[in-house]
């Protein structure tokens, strides 16, 4: 009896250290982000990322979430959370910090980019070739752009240059305060999250948002007014968003679970998640239609002067980048090669 009891005893206690062992071997990592858990980067980006890891590497890499800054901070402050390891994975956007990241802001641009599917490997491609120094206190897994900025009115719609005066006008990033002060708007910077209330509030009189994120941010319940820019075009503008990982928290996985997060970084993942925002546009537009708000589409006649704007933006980034030592009308002309190559195809 005394043998049987130890037997069990013994396996009792050899099938904890396994369990124990098998819970040591499994790398749970934090990513922090900035949207709902409703908005697209979440559900349809984080969320099958996260389980395409985890399914990969048999259970061992497993993601938390957390949505909405809940690890604390402010939006302009993941990237430095990844560098300083208060989260492992952070998604955001670098033009958060404007000046920072000068030639990220390349593709920040207005009419630059295309459709995030095709723009997006090259976003990956450019910034890896020479924007390393950027991003050097991370270890970027994913750069894309969204599916391209429109303008969500709430008191008249913009359909000419005009319309632009007197109006203020919420931008994303640096290169599209540049943008709206060019066309004649007061242009005020803050991230998406605080969107809504600015708008509700009058505290701007529109924004420049992607229809990807009007749903989650229940853009379209606040405004009544959309003006898009015609799909054979460039779009009006865009932001670059980096997914990126702390180094240390990289370098101490062992080499099959840092293969798992290699083969799921890289150009083919900038594409998918490219895609995956182009695909979201279809749902933030059609709530806004279904609610009854008025559309407005550039028609070509009136483009001239809004890509004039444009052009006088894109050489004040020229003359800024290439001061610090950067081949900055090389390096817009290849990524515009790039991008139109990708449209042919």
């Amino acid at each position: 009896m005394n043998f049987k009891r130890n037997a069990v005893v013994l396996a009792t206690l050899w099938g904890s250290l396994a369990g124990a062992a098998v819970a040591a071997d499994e790398v749970v990592l934090k990513v922090h982000h900035f949207l709902p858990p409703s908005a697209t980067a979440h559900k349809n980006f984080i969320e099958p990322w996260c389980a395409k890891i985890a399914a990969e590497s048999a259970g061992r890499l497993k993601c938390q979430i957390y949505p909405a800054m809940s690890l604390g901070g402010t939006p302009p402050q993941l990237f430095d959370q990844a560098k300083d390891g208060i989260a492992d994975i952070v998604w955001t956007v670098p033009g958060y910090q404007g000046g920072r990241f000068p030639v990220t802001e390349l593709f920040e641009l207005p009419f630059i980019t295309r459709s995030a599917e095709r723009s997006s490997p090259v976003v990956w491609n450019i910034l890896t070739k020479y924007a390393g120094d950027e991003y050097k206190p991370v270890k970027p897994l994913i750069f894309h752009v969204h599916d391209g900025a429109q303008l969500h009115t709430t008191s008249k719609p913009i359909k000419v240059l005009a319309d632009f005066q007197g109006m203020k006008l919420r931008a994303p990033t640096r290169q599209s305060t540049r943008l709206l002060k060019e066309l004649g708007a007061t242009p005020i910077g803050m991230p998406a999250p605080q969107v809504t209330e600015a708008l509700s509030k009058g505290v701007v009189d529109g924004a420049m948002l992607p229809w990807e994120v009007v749903p989650p941010l229940k853009v379209h319940e606040v405004v009544k007014f959309h003006t898009e820019t015609d799909e054979s075009m460039p779009m009006l503008s865009n932001t670059v968003f980096v997914f990126a990982m702390n180094p240390a928290r990289y370098d101490k996985l062992p080499p099959e679970l840092k293969k798992v997060i290699d083969a799921n970084s890289g150009v083919e993942a900038s594409a998918w998640v490219g895609k995956v925002f182009d695909e979201a546009r279809v749902v933030g537009r059609k709530l806004a239609q279904e609610r009854g708000n008025a559309m407005y589409v550039v028609p070509p006649a009136e483009r001239t002067g809004w890509l004039v704007a444009g052009e006088r933006v894109a050489a004040q980034w020229v003359e800024e980048t290439a001061a610090k030592g950067l081949p900055a009308k090389d390096i817009l002309a290849e990524a515009k090669a790039a991008i139109n190559a990708r449209q042919a195809h």
